[in-house]
């Protein structure tokens, strides 16, 4: 479990890193200014401050649609093994079975 919840965080903070660096470079915004609009894009809550060019919509917009893939397959590695004990729990052998 350890190694999926450290793969999942890693996937994040990647992601967020990439949203920062997106911001900073597209808006010309401060590190903590693009931080905060990457991670209210990543929270699903939407930026703070308003874009004014063209790269930075059109970033803002790929950067959206990315965020909630990401989410979808972070809570996938999270669930993944949980569900994968699951099954295991309530296997039935087919030896059994035909006794």
């Amino acid at each position: 479990m350890l190694l999926y919840i450290c793969v999942s965080f890693g996937l994040l903070f990647f992601s967020l890193v990439i949203g920062i660096i997106g911001y900073h470079y597209f808006e010309n915004l401060s590190m903590t200014d693009a931080f905060l609009n990457a991670a209210m894009i990543m929270g699903g809550m939407g930026e703070v401050n308003e874009l004014h060019t063209d790269g930075a919509k059109i970033f803002a917009g790929i950067y959206a649609l990315y965020c909630g893939l990401i989410l979808l397959v972070a809570a996938g590695l999270l669930i993944a093994p949980i569900f994968h004990r699951f099954l295991h729990k309530f296997h039935l052998d087919i030896a059994d079975a035909d006794s």
